[in-house]
This record gives C-alpha cells, structure tokens and sequence, in this order.
C-alpha cells in the first residue's frame, strides 16, 4: 500500500534529525537500505562508492530500459537555527540543502511504483548517492565496480531552489549547473623576528597580490557574453604572534564558469599567476585543486519529455535564460549517461540554500512524489 504523505513527513524529519556530513553517512545509508526493502525494492545494493545505496524496482511486464533517478545522502558544516521542532541533534551539521526531501520524495515514488511492476517493464535505481557536497560521490559511485550491473539508459535529478515559485519545474536545456573548482595556493617564505622582517621572506605582499590577481582573472579569461567567477574564500598569514615575520600563507579560491572549457582556462591562468607571485617575492610554492565540480549539461530531448510531464500534471515551468552559478556533481553521472538535472521550487521568499535558517518545505514532498511516480510510469510504461 502506498505511504500517506504523513508518513513521509515523519520519514522526511528522522532523516532532518540526523544530519551527516559528506563521506560519513554511514547511519543514513543503513536507515535508507531498510527503508528500501521495507518499501517495495526488489534489490538494494550498499557501498557504493563509500556509503552510497541503490535501490532497484524491477518492471515485471517484460525486458526495457534502466531508469536511475538520484538523491543525496549528505548533509552541511552548518548549524541548523530552523527552529523546527525536528531540526537536527548534530553540533555544527545540518540538512540545510534539502537533502533530507529528496531521500524522501525518492523513496515515496519507488513505494508507489513497487505496487505497479505488472505495469512497468524494465528497472528504475533509485540511487541514494554519498558526498555531493565534496564532487566525490558521484564520480566515485561509477567508477565502483558493483555499479557496472545497475548502469542506467537515461539519469535524472531534482534539487529544490528557493527563489522560484512553490511547486514550479526550472527546466534548461544544455548547461544547466556551472562548473567548478577550489584551489589552494601554499606560499612558504621564512620567518624571522618581527624587529628584523629584512632577514626573513615573508608571503604578506604575495597573499595580496594573489587575491587582487584571483579576482581579477575572469574580465582576463571570459568573453563578455559568457560569465566566469572567482571567490576568495580563505587566507591565512602566519600565526599570531606579534614577535615574529610571517613565513607561511595560504590562500584558497573557488572557481567557476558555466563551461568546462573556461574553468580549465581559469585554471591554468591561476596556475601562472601562482608561480609568478611566488617568484616575484622569491617563495616557494604548492597549488592544490580540491572539489571538481563539472558542468551539468542536459540532454535536450530529456528535458523535452519534463516539460511534457509538467504540462499533464499541471505544474509551472520555469525557463531560466542562464545556467545557475552553482554546481553539482550530478554532472559526472550526465556526463556518462543521457539524462537531465532540474529544479523544483521552494518558494519565492524561502530562506536560501545552505543557510542556518533553511528548511526543505514538507509541501514539496507530494509534488515531487507524483512528479518522480509519472516519469518513470513514462519512461517504463508497457508498450
């Protein structure tokens, strides 16, 4: 029988209450493994790619196409000051990107859809995926071997967006998410007593003249009609301590523009710029790239088949002109596979992704449910 929709709240606000972070989700992916099998899935495979689950309903009509839908596992460092009266019991952890709905929404549909196999053929993986929020989750997950059995023929995602309207489709095609990258640039000079800074190498002016030259990278590297960002995000000088001269810095940025192509040009220029600075103050150096996000880019004719579904459930449908700034690393898995990611409204005035004060809104649920529950009697309906 079908879950009610009070059932999924409650689902939603035990996953909310125990917030983990990414690659530690150890406590979430047993809760969602159970929950599986509790809830219809004919197979659950555990590990993948370190805590991730794949949870797989079987069409029993006749042979067809594999269907992969994704959700999140982890959650944020962020405190939750929701003031739900569920919000999470983890210091400093909290489900402030709504990661908690989309394990919901994912595990009402397959219910709904584990009472249908006569009426289905083929597989829908409901892949409950590890540590988006760090790029390694989804890259990890396909290059594990135990997922080469599960390898779907079209991958779909959803991420709620505060901004737009409750219960609207944000549909693009092409680039939907930007590309990105986080760099860390080590500057290592020598200290020397605060009295005398002539006898030691101190990194202070090369932190400065990094970021001045970070910031200014995208008017040097993107055309006007494309956009590209870089955000200074971190820089640390020494230690206090007022007798000494500084011989240590670091200084961390995030990169990003809506095509791999220009993140790779971004790179390469903040790659130069790194070396020059530490050659002009006679540094040395390290640079680091961390979170590699690429572009999320959609298949035209997957899109095509949402705004379909949109049209016959009766759901506004949101066409942004330009990809989002943000990434996701849904992106590895559309580069593998035909697919799309898209976004379901939070509403215009909700508090923003990864905020204190976000909260995924329990109204969602029932959307996304019927929305996921429709695609895939789409997709997998007998001829």
């Amino acid at each position: 029988m079908p879950l009610d929709y009070q059932r999924l709240r409650e689902i939603r606000h035990e996953l909310h209450r125990r917030p983990e972070l990414s690659g530690d989700e150890a406590a979430t992916a047993r809760r969602i493994a159970e929950l599986s099998a509790e809830l219809g899935a004919d197979e659950v495979v555990c590990g993948l790619g370190g805590e991730g689950v794949a949870a797989v309903v079987r069409g029993s009509a006749c042979a067809g196409p594999t269907i992969l839908l994704r959700a999140e596992l982890d959650a944020l460092p962020i405190p939750d000051r929701s003031g739900a009266d569920y919000a999470g019991d983890v210091d400093g952890v909290g489900h402030m990107c709504g990661h908690d709905g989309h394990m919901t929404m994912l595990l009402g549909a397959m219910n709904h859809l584990a009472g249908e196999k006569e009426k289905l053929r083929g597989r829908m993986v409901c892949l409950f995926q590890p540590a988006e929020e760090t790029a390694q989750g989804a890259r990890s997950v396909l290059e594990d071997p135990a997922f080469a059995p599960l390898r779907p023929d079209y991958a779909f995602a959803l991420h709620n967006l505060p901004g737009f309207p409750l219960n609207s489709l944000i549909l693009r095609k092409g680039v939907f998410a930007s590309a990105s990258r986080g760099l860390k640039v080590f500057l290592h000079g020598e200290t020397s007593h605060a009295g005398h800074p002539e006898d030691g190498r101190s990194p202070a002016s090369a932190v400065s003249a990094l970021i001045d030259g970070l910031q200014g990278l995208p008017a040097l590297v993107t055309p006007l009609e494309r956009a590209a960002l870089v955000t200074v995000i971190h820089a640390q000088l020494g230690e206090v301590a007022f007798g000494t001269t500084p011989g240590e810095a670091v200084v961390m940025a995030t990169l990003r523009a809506h095509h791999d192509a220009e993140v790779k040009r971004l790179c390469e220029d903040a790659q130069r710029l790194a070396t020059a600075t530490a050659s002009a103050w006679a540094l040395e150096y390290e640079v680091e790239w961390v979170e590699v996000f690429p572009s999320s880019i959609n298949n035209d004719r997957s899109v095509e088949q949402l705004e379909t579904l949109a049209k016959e459930l009766g759901l506004e449908v949101v066409r942004p002109t330009n990809p989002f700034p943000w990434s996701e690393d849904f992106g590895y898995i559309l580069n593998a596979f035909p697919g799309a990611l898209f976004g379901l409204g939070s509403g215009v005035g909700h508090p923003q992704l990864h905020s204190s004060r976000y909260d995924f809104p329990d109204e969602l649920l029932e959307t996304g449910v019927r929305l996921w529950s429709s695609l895939i009697r789409r997709l997998l309906a007998t001829p």
